[in-house]
């Protein structure tokens, strides 16, 4: 542990997420971005949780990560730049695997295994495939298993990357090429990721830069839609597939 930092780690605020069930991301990002130079934050969760850590690196904090016991870690940020997050940096990208969560419900280690392999999959330290080439690889394979919920996700995701209008084009060519035009018009047509793909390309159109149609399509395709969403939520009022209430 850095030697500049470790007898102040006592000090920092704690937020202890185990007990919590739903996004949590969101809130300690928040914190973090109100944290001053030179201080830090606690977050205490019962399993290790590695999707933080590259969130926070772009905002500019460390971290050490203790583990008290196989039900509970402690990771103690500190902030040593002050940095703002983007979208092209990808720690702020549209959407965090919020799914663990459901492991977490079924047992805290179970959880941790799959925190494990979701790090040996998207966060390699010597990845041969950049973060686009994979998103737009896993919507292609979430789409040919008629998985919309995660093949919007991941277009989202890749579109905040830098995915182009005319990349997407060719990408929805080859899922009527290779899934059939009949499965294209019934399943893909409706689906809530041919809806995020005709948005973006309308409002491109229309001259919105990237980041607002970005915010604009997370209002009615991000979390608060249930077809979005993969958390389990109740009694949900949302916008249908045409963007109406």
């Amino acid at each position: 542990m850095p030697a500049d930092w470790k007898e102040k780690k006592s000090h920092f605020p704690v937020i202890d997420v185990r007990d919590l069930t739903g996004n949590f991301l969101p809130m300690i990002l928040h914190k973090a971005q109100q944290v001053n130079l030179h201080s830090g934050i606690c977050v205490v969760q019962s399993f290790e949780p590695k999707p933080l850590y590259s969130a926070l690196v772009d905002l500019g904090f460390e971290h050490v990560t203790e583990k008290v016991s196989e039900r509970e870690y402690r990771v103690y940020f500190y902030r040593r730049e002050m940095k703002n997050i983007t979208y092209a940096s990808g720690a702020d990208m549209p959407f965090k695997p919020t799914a663990i969560v459901n492991y977490k419900v079924i047992d805290d280690i179970f959880a941790g295994t799959v925190v494990n392999f979701w790090e040996h999959i998207w966060e390699p330290e010597k990845a041969a495939l950049d973060l686009k080439t994979k998103l737009l690889l896993s919507l292609s394979n979430a789409i040919g298993a008629s998985r919309f919920r995660q093949a919007t996700r991941e277009l989202i995701k890749a579109y905040s990357l830098g995915v182009t209008v005319e990349e997407l084009d060719e990408l929805f060519m080859l899922f009527a090429w290779n899934q059939g035009i009949g499965h294209f018009s019934s399943e893909i047509g409706p689906s809530t990721t041919f809806g995020v793909y005709r948005q973006i390309k309308k409002r491109e159109k229309e001259g919105l830069d990237r980041r607002a149609i970005i915010d604009e399509i997370m209002k009615t395709f991000g979390d608060v839609n249930p077809e979005v969403n993969p958390l389990y939520r109740k009694q949900i009022k949302c916008c249908d597939r045409r963007g109406e209430y």
